[in-house]
């Protein structure tokens, strides 16, 4: 369906209405219209379909669509490069050919040429543009009724902190991963899967990376590490913990809990000189 009005910073559906020698003009259904510039336009556009556009505004502030997609679109997350520096703030590439602002007063830190930073797309009421922020972990939703423990969504790690990393959550939640339950490496920018361990008063999720309760998944790890290693490895209950968790990924308590589950099932046999496959 078309859009009944122009969205700034989202993907509008719009109406190819006529061609000038600038590009193509397209409408919403309220009669504004919008160009798309000549360098977007393909042959298979035909006057009268219905095309996706983005919405931006261009150095002179007037509003253009575009067929490039963007890093991120209004209230969205993304990881940003800064491209340019300047005395009221710095610009990030998006993907678009106006860069994107992030003004000194939503920067948490100096900003440096270069770097990536994690930022969020945000509209100024004062300029009524589309810029970035760092200033944005009160924007995050709370709405968390619908969420229920174990559930899995996909997150993305976006700082490191004393108690372990800080996540998006599906896009639109703080969520945390505590230290001594990540089992591998995590780099910033990491997209992966988590489950949901607890829903917290203040709206914040406290995320795993393994399922709870899921029923011998340690102990399959350990099996399938076998089969890939000839059946044996040279580890036991005396391993040193971080090599456990560098091998194996999961703590030293689980990996004996596991082991002593597969010896008690005739699965393996463990001796001073590491793990054997039986069978």
């Amino acid at each position: 369906m078309q859009n009944s009005f122009l969205e700034l910073g989202l993907t509008n559906k719009l109406k190819i209405e006529r061609e000038t020698p600038h590009g193509l003009f397209l409408s919403a259904q309220d009669g504004k219209e919008v160009l798309l510039p000549q360098a977007y336009v393909t042959p298979d556009m035909q006057i009268g379909e219905l095309i996706d556009v983005f919405l931006y505004t261009d150095s002179e502030d007037r509003l253009i669509a575009t067929t490039l997609t963007p890093k991120a679109k209004l209230d969205e997350f993304a990881f940003f490069e800064v491209v340019d520096v300047a005395k009221f703030g710095v610009f990030v590439d998006w993907n678009l050919p106006k860069d994107l602002l992030v003004p000194k007063k939503l920067q948490k830190e100096s900003l440096k040429m270069g770097e990536k930073y994690f930022l969020k797309v945000v509209y100024d009421e004062k300029t009524h543009r589309l810029v970035a922020t760092q200033k944005f972990h009160d924007t995050f939703s709370k709405k968390v009724k619908h969420l229920h423990k174990n559930q899995e969504l996909p997150i993305v790690v976006i700082a490191k902190t004393p108690l372990g990393f800080k996540v998006l959550v599906d896009g639109q939640y703080e969520g945390i991963l505590y230290k001594n339950e990540i089992f591998q490496p995590l780099n910033i920018g990491d997209e992966l899967k988590a489950y949901i361990k607890n829903i917290r008063g203040d709206g914040k999720l406290d995320m795993q990376l393994k399922k709870l309760g899921a029923k011998n998944s340690s102990s399959a790890t350990v099996v399938e590490l076998l089969k890939a290693n000839g059946g044996i490895l040279p580890y036991n209950y005396k391993s040193d913990a971080e090599v456990i968790k560098e091998i194996f990924h999961m703590s030293k308590k689980e990996f004996k809990r596991s082991l002593t589950t597969l010896q008690n099932s005739g699965t393996i046999e463990v001796k001073d000189t590491g793990i054997y496959l039986k069978g």
